[in-house]
């Protein structure tokens, strides 16, 4: 018992220290109006009454972190099946692919960002080839229609590689008896992935998509860099309207109840996620 204490040391320590002891920190200046610097003030719920009922941009915040978790999830998803589908299926250098479309997950999200700002400007090679072809440039960035669209294929490329290496895993842990069994009975590729496949590998989609959408709540560093969460507000998201609430407008204690709302939103869509898992997770062996 003494030794099994002893190793689970570090990581409480690390646990309270980083994570339970701000979490509390958090709670408690949200009750306040907590500028940067000068007096504090207790003001209850004040600041959570002010988000829901006062602050108009709070809610198109809320409706464009919604939006991209739904957009980036959906097609971050969707891609990395397909890729791992198409790169297990090759007889040869699957591994060079492989690592070819992980490597993306190598680069800094923000070296990311700042590649594709250069790549979707107005003289960037998107524009230049559309233009090639006879079809007007994009001001991807810069526009309301196509802001959130950038943000979003810049996500996709840096992160869907993460979830291809699991999906991978999972295609390649199908038992081959089964897929050979449903040949010999007459059944198609098609069939066989839908009926065989997906439920085998139900486990892996579902943590890919749990974890997804986590981390798509918190998305930050695409806004951040490439549109600082504009055109007009349409790509400001939650973590970056906390962001500037703290360190621009210097109200922590608005930013904190910020924080907290945040994480019962995502507390709430993973909550039912998991109620969901015995109904979409096929365990069998």
């Amino acid at each position: 018992m003494g030794a099994a204490i002893l190793f689970l040391a570090p990581n409480f320590i690390g646990f309270m220290i980083f994570t339970l002891i701000p979490m509390v920190f958090s709670l408690v200046m949200s009750l306040y109006d907590w500028p940067l610097t000068g007096t504090h003030t207790f003001v209850g719920l004040k600041n959570f009454i002010t988000l829901f009922t006062k602050d108009i941009l709070f809610f198109k915040v809320m409706k464009n972190t919604f939006v991209y978790v739904i957009a980036y999830v959906g097609l971050n998803v969707i891609i990395a099946l397909g890729m791992a589908v198409w790169i297990t299926s090759l007889k040869k250098a699957n591994q060079f692919f492989r690592s070819v479309f992980f490597l993306p997950m190598m680069v800094g999200i923000v070296s990311s960002t700042m590649i594709f700002k250069w790549i979707l400007s107005d003289t960037g090679i998107v524009n230049t080839v559309l233009r090639f072809f006879g079809a007007e440039g994009f001001n991807w960035f810069g526009s309301t229609k196509t802001a959130m669209i950038a943000v979003v294929i810049v996500s996709i490329w840096q992160g869907f590689g993460y979830n291809m290496v699991i999906f991978i895993s999972g295609l390649l842990s199908v038992p081959k008896s089964l897929t050979e069994a449903a040949k010999i009975d007459g059944a198609n590729a098609i069939q066989i992935f839908f009926k065989i496949t997906l439920p085998a590998m139900s486990p892996s989609i579902f943590f890919a998509v749990v974890m997804t959408v986590i981390s798509s709540f918190q998305v930050f560093d695409q806004t951040f860099v490439s549109t600082m969460g504009g055109p007009n507000n349409e790509t400001n998201t939650m973590v970056l309207y906390l962001y500037n609430n703290a360190f621009k407008y210097q109200r922590l204690g608005y930013a904190s109840a910020i924080a907290w709302v945040l994480f019962f939103c995502m507390l709430i869509i993973t909550g039912i996620l998991m109620k969901q898992q015995k109904r979409l997770v096929n365990y069998d062996s």
